[in-house]
């Protein structure tokens, strides 16, 4: 659909990323059934959870809006999960492949906060100041889960330095 103003625009970026943030739920339980590191695990079931809510939100925000979301294809995300899938195939060490599953989420995980960044922009734009709020606590998971990530990988790092140094 041709956006024809900022509120179209608006419509189109939130419907897109409330399909997005159904899928990355789906996305982020697969990820954690391919982890067999409990740690790894844990934080991606967390994280879909997260995402569960944050469905919730952008829910909140159609209706406070007064608007249905639109229907998009969503092949970008299919692309990515694809990609994932063989790739994570192909790669045989255990510590690897928890590096790459971490990877593959955090670069899910900075796509949508950059979605959101310009998300909140665009309630602001658009009058809908309450609806900004709502956005802005997504954007806040989205910047906890990144961090978290970050300190798993460092973990998994260490772990592995350690396991060569006592050898």
């Amino acid at each position: 659909m041709p956006a024809k103003n900022p509120k179209e625009v608006f419509l189109t970026l939130l419907s897109d990323a409330r399909n997005n943030t159904e899928r990355s739920a789906k996305v982020y339980q697969e990820f954690s059934q391919a982890a067999q590191n409990p740690d790894v695990q844990e934080a991606l079931e967390a994280r879909a959870f997260v995402a569960e809510k944050n469905l919730e939100a952008l829910d909140k925000c159609f209706e406070i809006i007064g608007e249905k979301p639109m229907k998009l294809s969503g092949r970008l995300h299919d692309v990515f999960v694809d990609d994932f899938k063989k790739e994570l195939a192909e790669i045989q060490s255990p510590v690897a492949k928890h590096l790459f599953i971490l990877a593959k989420a955090t670069h899910l995980a900075h796509l949508r906060f950059a979605e959101y960044v310009v998300l909140v922009a665009a309630s602001d734009v658009t009058g809908h100041f309450g609806v900004g709020v709502l956005l802005e606590s997504v954007l806040a998971d989205k910047l906890a889960f990144l961090e978290r990530t970050r300190r798993l990988v460092g973990d998994i790092l260490e772990g592995k330095v350690a396991e060569r140094l006592v050898a």
